[in-house]
């Protein structure tokens, strides 16, 4: 029998933000599975074994608009919720797509809000 899919998937492509965020959403009681690459991530969003949702920080993310653009054929965007970063996509061409957007700078407390708004 299959496991059920984690209520999370993060991708950061650095280490140390994705286990700060991995630590705080373990904190609040999801179960999260972190990677740090896209294709890795893209395993985790078969059909059928989706999260209730996906979260990308494009901060030192290769290719950041080919991977928002996969990933909305693989989960729907306002289960997807996006760490903007200086330098990559402007955040109202990230909300274009459908995504919900976390701007930086942000504290941890605004990323869990926006976890806990996209997931009821």
């Amino acid at each position: 029998m299959p496991l059920p899919p984690p209520d999370i998937v993060l991708l950061a492509p650095e280490w140390q933000p994705r286990a700060l965020i991995r630590a705080q959403l373990i904190e609040e009681g999801f179960e999260v599975v972190a990677t740090k690459s896209w294709p890795m991530m893209r395993r985790h969003l078969r059909p059928g074994s989706k999260p209730r949702l996906a979260i990308v920080d494009l901060k030192d993310l290769a290719d950041p608009r080919s991977v928002l653009r996969d990933l909305a054929v693989l989960i729907k965007p306002d289960r997807v919720l996006v760490l903007s970063a200086s330098g990559t996509m402007p955040a109202p061409e990230i909300r274009q797509l459908g995504y919900r957007v976390v701007p930086r700078p942000f504290i941890v407390e605004d990323l869990m809000r926006a976890v806990r708004d996209a997931i009821s």
